[in-house]
């Protein structure tokens, strides 16, 4: 069974940056298709990047040109960069194997004005 485990949340300014980090156990992780969701209070869970097993990504339209997702096989971890951080940022992110709907447990990033 695939477990992650995600890193690097925390309280930052706006116009700060953050590195999430999402490290996976087990052998399957180059295979899959891997994502950053965001669930913010009140709010539904919502897709901020994703990176398919050859590097190809997608990103929501409100964190492009902020936001990078990139994975390093080798290490099993996926990251996504976060720049120019906004309040509405804030938001327990979570990273997850698409293909197989398992998620981590979350990290908290807030954003303060």
């Amino acid at each position: 069974q695939v477990q992650l485990v995600e890193s690097g949340g925390g309280l930052v300014q706006a116009g700060g940056s953050l590195r999430l980090s999402c490290a996976a156990s087990g052998s399957i992780f180059s295979r899959h298709t891997m994502g950053w969701y965001r669930q913010a209070p009140g709010k539904q869970r919502e897709l901020v990047a994703s990176i398919t097993s050859v590097g190809s990504t997608n990103y929501a339209d409100s964190v492009k040109g902020r936001f990078t997702i990139s994975r390093d096989n080798a290490r099993n971890t996926v990251y996504l960069q976060m720049k120019s951080l906004l309040p509405e940022d804030t938001a327990v992110y979570y990273c997850k194997v698409v293909s197989l709907g398992i998620w981590g447990q979350g990290t908290q990033v807030t954003v303060s004005s």
